[in-house]
């Protein structure tokens, strides 16, 4: 008896420190989004888009969890925060995880030797931020509330990134930087649910899923109301919520609890390769690279106010990355648009 009591004592200690290791080892996930029309062999519009985000492990709330470094719990009491019950109504248990992130947006009129405005083509903007975002998930349906702040104007470094990019490769350079927007402090508030309605297989490693998402976004950067879905087959699909996007909202590449790079130990069985069909589709009430400065005269275009886009590409996951290109065609943004324009979609996710 009292060797059957002690081994189940030693077995519970077991149980309770492999339990304390594993929630040690919960993964973050790094993700770098690259998105440039050099891709489709063009160089305007919108031209050029880079993004680096954190996502954390698992947190119990946002304002307590040692997980989060003192700083991030800091910041995090100073905000209003969408923060769900421990479980959803349909008895899920709900994952959170905090993001942070910084990228540079760049935005070109099509005349590279143009040195004046052209009153037919959008203008030269560059767009510097920093952003603060909350996921709360479930199986298969995710939140996200994203705060982006940052800067509009030279101070974005637009015309330096440029330059530099442009130097590298041997390129001629666009002369009509001098006409950019003006210095601006940029805010936007960007909500997006995204669920997984339809989710399948056609034998025991390949499958299908189709993936729903709705937001909306408010700011002086950007006022909008959004939908769309993605549709991805293949091999092992992953675990979470469709190809990352370098769009506000579009951090989803994190893996859920049953995903074989949630868990260090079974990283190696973390394989797959499946194709997707993504889509986006805008109705945009204010878009400040379109619509110029908000307090300053500037340069102008008037918009189109429904904009569309579909991206067509391949993804593979290898133990705990995750790598995805995609070309994505968008309708014209502007009126006097000759056409819609295209370009090339890279996202690289490493969960450690």
């Amino acid at each position: 008896m009292r060797f059957s009591r002690s081994l189940t004592l030693a077995t519970s200690l077991l149980a309770g420190a492999a339990s304390a290791a594993d929630s040690n080892a919960l993964p973050w996930t790094f993700n770098l989004y690259v998105e440039n029309d050099l891709f489709a062999e063009t160089d305007q519009n919108y031209t050029s888009g880079v993004r680096m985000s954190w996502v954390s492990p698992n947190v119990e709330d946002y304002l307590t969890d040692p997980i989060l470094p003192n700083w991030m719990q800091d910041v995090n009491k100073l905000l209003p925060l969408f923060d769900p019950e421990p479980t959803s109504k349909y008895g899920d248990r709900v994952q959170r995880n905090m993001v942070i992130g910084f990228g540079q947006q760049i935005y070109t009129p099509e005349d590279i030797d143009r040195r004046t405005v052209d009153p037919n083509d959008r203008p030269y903007a560059g767009w510097l931020y920093g952003n603060v975002a909350y996921h709360s998930r479930t199986k298969d349906k995710l939140n996200s509330v994203e705060l982006n702040l940052g800067i509009v104007g030279p101070a974005a470094l637009g015309e330096t990134t440029q330059d530099f990019i442009h130097d590298l490769r041997g390129f001629e350079k666009f002369n009509g930087w001098d006409n950019q927007l003006e210095n601006e402090l940029g805010v936007q508030l960007v909500y997006e649910h995204k669920n997984r309605i339809i989710k399948g297989y056609t034998s025991d490693i390949f499958g299908y899923d189709v993936i729903v998402h709705s937001g909306a976004s408010i700011g002086n950067v950007a006022t909008y109301l959004n939908a769309g879905g993605e549709i991805r087959f293949g091999w092992r699909l992953p675990q979470d919520f469709g190809t990352a996007a370098l769009r506000p909202g579009g951090d989803n590449a994190a893996p859920g609890r049953t995903d074989d790079r949630f868990h260090l130990r079974k990283r190696a069985r973390a394989m797959g390769l499946h194709a997707f069909i993504s889509s986006d589709a805008r109705f945009v009430v204010q878009d400040i690279f379109l619509d110029g400065n908000t307090f300053e005269d500037s340069h102008s275009i008037d918009k189109e106010y429904l904009v569309g886009e579909i991206s067509i590409g391949v993804a593979a996951i290898y133990e705990g990355w995750k790598v995805s290109f995609a070309r994505v065609h968008r309708s014209k943004e502007f009126k006097n648009q000759r056409e819609g324009h295209n370009f090339g979609s890279i996202s690289i996710s490493y969960t450690y």
